[in-house]
C-alpha cells in the first residue's frame, strides 16, 4: 500500500499544478524535497493522530513552498497582514508654545539706559509773594512737562497760606493731579538721609528726569552750590530739580527765590542734606 503521506503530497501538487501551473515549476523541486524528507519525519514525531500529522506536515509544505518561489504573503489562508499606518506627525508648535520656550521672546525689553546728563526745557517763573515758594516750585517742574498753570491756581490747589505750603505730600498730589499717569510718589526724611536714601533720591531724580517730569524738594537751612555760592532758608523753601549731571550725582536746581540766581548745581548728598526733616516729590 503507497504511504498515506506521499498520496496525500501527490494529490496536493496535482492540485496545485492544476491551480498555479506557472508556478508549479518553481515549487515542485521544494515540494519534492519535502516528500522526501517527510516520512522520516513522521516516524519520528510524537504519538500524534496520523491526521493531524498529515495536516501538519501538509501546512508546513506550503510554507517551504511559498518561500522557495519568494512569496512574502502569509502561507496561512486565514491569516491577513495587518493595515500599518504611520504616526501622524507632531503638529508645528503654536505660537505661543514658541514664545515661552524662547527666552528671546519672553523676556520683557529692558529700559533704555538713562543719560549720563540731562536738562529739561523748562519755563522758569520767580515766586510772586514770599510765601509762594511751593506753588512755584510746582509750576516750574511742571513746565518741563508742557503743563502751564499760575501760581494763583496751584496755590489754591495745594492749600498755599501765609504761612507757606505744609508738605511734600500736597505737592506730590497735586502734581499727581496735572501729570497723566500719577507718576510722583511723597519721599520723606525724618532725620539725617541714610545713605540708602541718598541713593533713592539719586535714583529718584535720574529717572524723573529721564520721563520728563521735573522734582519739587522741601529743603530748610543752609546749603552751598557747587560755586561755592551759599543759599539758606531757615524757615524752610520749595525748590524745583530740573536736570542732573554726572549720572545723577550732581542736580540742576531751579530756585523761584531770586530772579537773580535762578538756578545752580548742587551734588545730591548736599541737596540730601539740605532735605532732612522733610521731603520731596519725584
Amino acid at each position: 500500500m503507497e504511504d498515506p503521506v506521499k498520496h496525500t503530497l501527490k494529490r496536493q501538487l496535482r492540485r496545485l499544478a492544476t491551480e498555479r501551473p506557472y508556478q508549479i515549476v518553481v515549487a515542485s523541486a521544494a515540494a519534492l524535497a519535502i516528500a522526501t524528507t517527510t516520512g522520516a519525519l513522521l516516524t519520528t514525531a510524537d504519538d500524534a493522530p496520523a491526521g493531524q500529522r498529515t495536516a501538519t506536515t501538509v501546512a508546513e509544505m506550503r510554507s517551504d513552498v511559498a518561500a522557495s518561489r519568494g512569496d512574502v504573503r502569509d502561507a496561512s489562508p486565514s491569516a491577513s497582514a495587518a493595515p500599518t499606518t504611520a504616526a501622524p506627525a507632531a503638529s508645528a508648535a503654536s505660537p505661543a508654545a514658541k514664545a515661552s520656550s524662547n527666552p528671546d521672546l519672553t523676556r520683557k525689553p529692558e529700559r533704555p539706559k538713562p543719560p549720563a546728563t540731562k536738562v529739561l526745557d523748562y519755563d522758569y517763573e520767580a515766586q510772586n509773594t514770599y510765601y509762594n515758594c511751593g506753588p512755584a516750585a510746582t509750576r516750574n517742574a511742571l513746565s518741563a512737562a508742557g503743563i502751564d498753570r499760575t501760581q494763583e491756581e496751584l496755590g489754591a490747589e495745594l492749600g498755599t497760606t501765609e504761612m507757606g505750603t505744609n508738605s511734600a505730600e500736597d505737592t506730590t498730589r497735586v502734581l499727581n493731579a496735572e501729570v497723566k499717569g500719577s507718576p510722583y510718589r511723597t519721599r520723606m526724611f525724618p532725620g539725617a538721609p541714610s545713605p540708602a536714601q541718598m541713593d533713592r533720591l539719586q535714583a529718584d531724580v535720574v529717572k524723573a528726569i529721564t520721563d520728563g517730569r521735573g522734582v519739587v524738594a522741601n529743603v530748610v537751612g543752609d546749603a552751598t552750590d557747587t560755586d561755592g555760592s551759599w543759599h539758606s532758608y531757615g524757615g524752610g523753601h520749595y525748590i524745583a530739580v530740573v536736570g542732573y549731571k554726572d549720572n545723577g550725582r550732581t542736580v540742576r536746581i531751579a530756585d523761584s527765590a531770586n530772579p537773580a540766581d535762578p538756578s545752580y548745581w548742587i551734588t545730591t548728598i548736599d541737596l540730601a542734606n539740605w532735605i532732612t526733616s522733610r521731603g520731596y516729590s519725584a
